[in-house]
């Protein structure tokens, strides 16, 4: 079997960050972002328009898109809750939009005070308003493997909510493990599922490392099904202030490392990924927890 090139979607600078607690720096943001550039991925999410009193973190969002040094061929994408939000995406000159919901209904109401349907109705107005402006559109679903509310989520549950999205021309999905508790099983049980609702070239998977299966999970999903969108953060950072206990997502470096490891194409500079890794632990103060960020290679 032949396998799909790997097309990967860094969302530390965003999703990494969201829960970085203190306040992390503009300037590192885009010092982070602009290293990130320079690795050879395809596709980072560089912020957030959203309430800056729900996720303060993401309040200089529009700043970040401004002092980036944009490099060729490198899409820089935003995630967006509503109207508002795509008005400022697009006045920053985002080059793709992403919005979000969940597969589970007490999520989704901690997360954003909505359940699945309300959620999908605050942005269903975003998406043709998108396409409009030429941008393509990413559809987060969140909990997709389990919750921390609600315990096991059914695969049955994920695709019942993609095929509330699929009659808004939604371009692709990324599919969320959000408290990392999913093993190989539990992605096959999903992608059996969820491959007979939309093809594998529109869904991209988005895995926390909490038990440390991210990494195996991916390779099964590339492997046996062909799967080859893969959403990570460098150096590992990230979590959600709604799923307690989670942590961080899994570490680009390590997916990469991974993927080459096992015959696939990446495009990725590894020590490119190591350079941008050390740089945000030093503006953090802190080491991350991606343990190859400080392997020697």
């Amino acid at each position: 079997m032949t396998r799909p090139a790997l097309r990967l979607v860094e969302v530390g600078p965003r999703d990494g960050l969201q829960t970085a607690g203190a306040k992390v720096p503009t300037e590192a943001k885009v010092a982070f972002v602009d290293a990130l550039s320079l690795s050879g991925l395809g596709e980072i999410e560089t912020g957030a328009f959203v309430s800056p009193k729900a996720v303060p973190e993401m309040a200089d969002s529009a700043e970040v898109f401004a002092r980036i040094a944009r490099a060729p061929g490198v899409l820089y994408s935003a995630l967006v809750p509503n109207e508002k939000g795509l008005e400022a995406a697009l006045k920053a000159k985002a080059g793709k939009i992403a919005v979000f919901t969940a597969a589970s209904e007490t999520f989704n109401k901690k997360n954003i005070n909505a359940s699945i349907a309300e959620s999908i109705a605050r942005f269903a107005p975003v998406v043709p308003a998108a396409k409009t402006a030429g941008l393509p559109v990413r559809a987060y679903i969140s909990t997709a493997f389990f919750c921390p509310y609600e315990g096991k989520v059914a695969p049955e549950a994920v695709v019942e909510v993609v095929k509330r999205l699929e009659p808004m021309s939604v371009d692709e999905y990324s599919i969320g493990d959000t408290i990392g508790r999913a093993a190989p099983d539990d992605a096959r049980r999903l992608l059996d599922a969820l491959l007979k609702a939309v093809p594998s070239e529109r869904i991209f998977l988005h895995f926390h490392d909490t038990y440390g299966m991210a990494v195996a999970n991916a390779l099964a999903a590339w492997q046996e099904f062909g799967v080859s969108g893969f959403d990570a953060s460098t150096g590992g950072v990230g979590g959600c202030p709604y799923a307690p206990g989670a942590s961080g997502n899994v570490a680009m470096e390590d997916l990469v490392f991974a993927f080459q490891a096992s015959g696939g194409k990446t495009g990725v500079d590894l020590k490119a990924l190591q350079a941008a890794a050390a740089g945000l632990a030093a503006s953090l103060g802190r080491p991350l927890p991606s343990r190859l960020s400080r392997i020697r290679l």
